[in-house]
C-alpha cells in the first residue's frame, strides 16, 4: 500500500495496535508497516479485503474521522459488500452538541441517511434495533431545531404499554406510574440541555414529556415531535397521533418492529402505517440495521444471535400415540 504520514499510522493502528490487530484477526492476514508503507501477506482473496478496509480507514483518518472497533467492523461489514465507494463520503456530519460540549456525529451511512431525512421531512419513520440512535439522534435534531427557533417547543412521547407490569400495581400517582415509561427520552433530554434547563423548560411549555394518550384531541403546531418505541402503538393510536400534526411541525415516529409488547392478536400500528404510508414523497422513511448498531459491540452479536434462532425452524415435538 502507498506510504502515509506517521500520524496517520499512529490513528490507524490504534493503542496497543489494537485496531490493526482487529483487522488482522476479521481478514485472517498480517500487516505490517515497512519504510513508511504498509505490508499485507496471507491468501489473495483476504489480502484484498484487508487492502480496501485499510484505504477506507485511512481515508476516514484524513477527513479527521475517528476510528475505533466499532468504526472498523462497520468498513469491514461494507467491504464485503461490496460497498466500499460509499465509505469515500465523509459520514461523521456534526449533528449537535450536548450541554457538556461533546460533539454528536453520525457513525454510519445509516444514520447519515436517517439524519438527512429527517431534516427534508415533516414527516420521519426509522425502523431500527435497539442501539442503533433512532431516539437520540432525534432528539438531537429536535433540540437544534428549538435552538434555531425553527420550532417553538420539543414534544416527546410514548405509548405506556404494560410489559410485564400493570400501571395499577405500580407505586405513586399517575405521572410517577408512567415516569418508568419516559425515562429514556428524560435521559437523551438531559444530554443535550442538562439537568437543570429541562425542568425549567417544561414548566414554561416548551418541552413536553408525556404518554402518547395525553396526544389526543390535540392539534400540535409549531412543534418538533417525536414519538419513540412506536412499534407498540395500536392501528388507532397510530392514526391519532399521526393526525395531531399542525402547521410548522415536524414529527419522527421511532420503533422497532420485531420487538412488540402488544397482544399477540394486536398488529403494531407502526407496521401498519409503514405499509400504508410507503411510497408518499412527502414521508421519510429508513430502515436502520444491525450494522448501525453504536453501542458496545456486543449488542450487535446478541441482536443477531436472536435474529438466527427466530430465521430457523423451530422442530414441533411429536405426540406420542
Amino acid at each position: 500500500m502507498s506510504a502515509q504520514s506517521m500520524e496517520a499510522y499512529i490513528a490507524l493502528f490504534g493503542m496497543n495496535d489494537q485496531n490493526i490487530s482487529m483487522v488482522e484477526q476479521e481478514c485472517g492476514v498480517r500487516i505490517s508497516l515497512h519504510e513508511s508503507a504498509l505490508t499485507l501477506s496471507g491468501e489473495e482473496d483476504a489480502v484484498r479485503l484487508a487492502e480496501e478496509a485499510l484505504t477506507a480507514l485511512l481515508g476516514m483518518i484524513s477527513r479527521g474521522e475517528p476510528v475505533d472497533r466499532m468504526r472498523i467492523r462497520y468498513v469491514l461489514h461494507m467491504v464485503r459488500e461490496g460497498k466500499a465507494s460509499l465509505l469515500e463520503e465523509d459520514i461523521s456530519s456534526l449533528v449537535a452538541i450536548t450541554h457538556r460540549g461533546k460533539q454528536i456525529r453520525c457513525k454510519t451511512l445509516g444514520q447519515m441517511q436517517y439524519v438527512d431525512t429527517i431534516r427534508r421531512h415533516d414527516l420521519t419513520f426509522a425502523i431500527g434495533p435497539a442501539g442503533t440512535g433512532k431516539t437520540y439522534l432525534a432528539m438531537a435534531l429536535a433540540v437544534v431545531a428549538l435552538k434555531n427557533k425553527e420550532v417553538e417547543r420539543i414534544i416527546l412521547t410514548r405509548p405506556a404499554v404494560e410489559a410485564g407490569e400493570k400501571l395499577g400495581f405500580l407505586p405513586g400517582d399517575l405521572t410517577q406510574k408512567v415516569d418508568p415509561y419516559l425515562r429514556p427520552l428524560f435521559d437523551a433530554l438531559y444530554d443535550f440541555m442538562g439537568p437543570d434547563a429541562v425542568p425549567r423548560l417544561m414548566e414554561r411549555g416548551i418541552v413536553e414529556v408525556a404518554p402518547l394518550a395525553y396526544m389526543r384531541g390535540r392539534t400540535l403546531s409549531d412543534s418538533f415531535i417525536i414519538l419513540d418505541e412506536a412499534q407498540n402503538t395500536t392501528s388507532e393510536q397510530m392514526k391519532m397521533f399521526l393526525t395531531r400534526m399542525g402547521f410548522r411541525s415536524r414529527m419522527v415516529v421511532t420503533g422497532d418492529i420485531t420487538q412488540t409488547d402488544l397482544p399477540l392478536h394486536v398488529r403494531s400500528g407502526l407496521a401498519e402505517a409503514v405499509e400504508l404510508l410507503r411510497g408518499i414523497d412527502a414521508i421519510g422513511i429508513v430502515e436502520l440495521t444491525p450494522n448501525d448498531i453504536v453501542r458496545h459491540e456486543l449488542v450487535m452479536k446478541i441482536i443477531q444471535a436472536y435474529e438466527s434462532r427466530e430465521k430457523t425452524p423451530r422442530s414441533v415435538p411429536r405426540k406420542e400415540s
